[in-house]
């Protein structure tokens, strides 16, 4: 069975999904569900997974028994900063090591901040954390990550949140190439035809949040999503035909006709 592993664990889906911008947990339950997704990301910053005993908590409508949780540190713009917030959630999460790291670079365009992140994850790392890493592009920045000893690595399509898609597949898949962790697609997508772009492009797995909880119907989203990263993958096993510029080749062949 094709299946994507992260950390020795395997998931049948290649869907990651965030589980922020909903209307409210019902909503989130219900596009995770249409989405087919095992693995759920939850910004500690900002969601309740019991720092607010008086207050609904994501606990509760995704059970940690049927989804894996992967804390994240978004709004973190220090590697401190980011350290200390995955602290937190392993102790809110009953000793939970993987985790999702992000260092951004500044609250206008949430680009990483690349420097503070290669400081975080090696601490993560050495701390015990099994760590899939928000990075930039930058296929020496994902080498340097793989090496300090990432157990992903997630370069974005385009900023964060921006719906603009994959806007430099040579450089993904550079990182593609030369890596031998699962190389992850995080921030940019917009519809299912930029997931079904970058399954096809040889990723591994993508990870989405506003592309699902932004649309107009976030559940029927969802839904065309899976079936996205499904079709690229198949795409990507099947190899594609070569490109032939400029020479058409007839989808019936000619040789051999039948004669009339």
């Amino acid at each position: 069975m094709d299946t994507l592993v992260i950390a020795g664990r395997s998931y049948a889906s290649r869907l990651l999904v965030g589980t922020g911008k909903y209307q409210d947990f019902a909503q989130t339950r219900a596009a995770i569900d249409a989405s087919g997704a095992e693995i759920v990301t939850v910004a500690i910053r900002r969601t309740n997974i019991g720092q607010d005993p008086n207050q609904p908590s994501l606990l509760d409508a995704l059970p940690p028994s049927q989804f894996t949780y992967l804390p994240n540190t978004a709004g973190c713009y220090t590697a401190d900063d980011a350290i200390r917030t995955l602290r937190l959630a392993r102790e809110l999460l009953d000793g939970h090591d993987l985790v999702k790291l992000e260092v951004l670079g500044d609250p206008q365009s949430l680009y990483p901040n690349v420097v503070e992140t290669l400081k975080a994850a090696e601490v993560l790392v050495k701390d015990g954390f099994k760590v899939m890493v928000y990075t930039s592009d930058d296929p020496i920045i994902a080498r340097q990550l793989e090496d300090i000893g990432c157990v992903a690595v997630m370069p974005l399509a385009s900023l964060i949140g921006s719906g603009m898609g994959i806007l430099n597949p040579w450089n993904l898949q550079i990182i593609i190439d030369r890596l031998t962790v699962p190389v992850i697609v995080d921030a940019g997508v917009g519809t299912a035809s930029d997931a079904a772009i970058a399954m096809e492009l040889g990723c591994d797995a993508v990870l989405m949040n506003t592309a699902i909880a932004g649309a107009k119907n976030p559940i029927l989203m969802a839904s065309a999503m899976k079936k996205a990263v499904e079709a690229g993958r198949e795409a990507y096993l099947a190899g594609r035909m070569a490109k032939k510029v400029y020479q058409a080749s007839p989808s019936s062949p000619t040789a051999g006709i039948i004669g009339t």
